[in-house]
């Protein structure tokens, strides 16, 4: 699967289980996808690199977005997240609007 945003694709890995939801990015240095989360709020801790953060509800409207968010740190759970996608610092810019899932 692909995301595509803006003029962009990027390949969209999804975590389904409980180990991959926990591990996450964690440990992870130059990645080059985007990981996709059923989840509302997350943490960098363990992680090797900044991250760009999309969060979105169940259709994948975008409700939120952060740019080079820090390691380290606890992104608290927000109301009617459904989806949360985590790829590359640098990846998506102040202006997006819309996402979408390619097969």
């Amino acid at each position: 699967m692909k995301l595509k945003f803006d003029d962009k694709e990027i390949e969209l890995k999804e975590a389904n289980n409980f180990f991959d939801k926990l591990l996450g990015l964690m440990f992870k240095k130059n990645f080059n996808f985007c990981l996709r989360l059923k989840c509302n709020g997350i943490h960098t801790f363990f992680m090797k690199e900044k991250i760009d953060l999309i969060l979105t509800d169940k259709n994948n409207n975008i409700l939120y977005t952060y740019q080079n968010f820090n390691k380290n740190r606890i992104l608290l759970p927000k109301k009617n997240v459904f989806y949360t996608y985590e790829l590359p610092a640098g990846t998506i810019n102040n202006t997006l609007k819309k996402i979408e899932i390619l097969n």
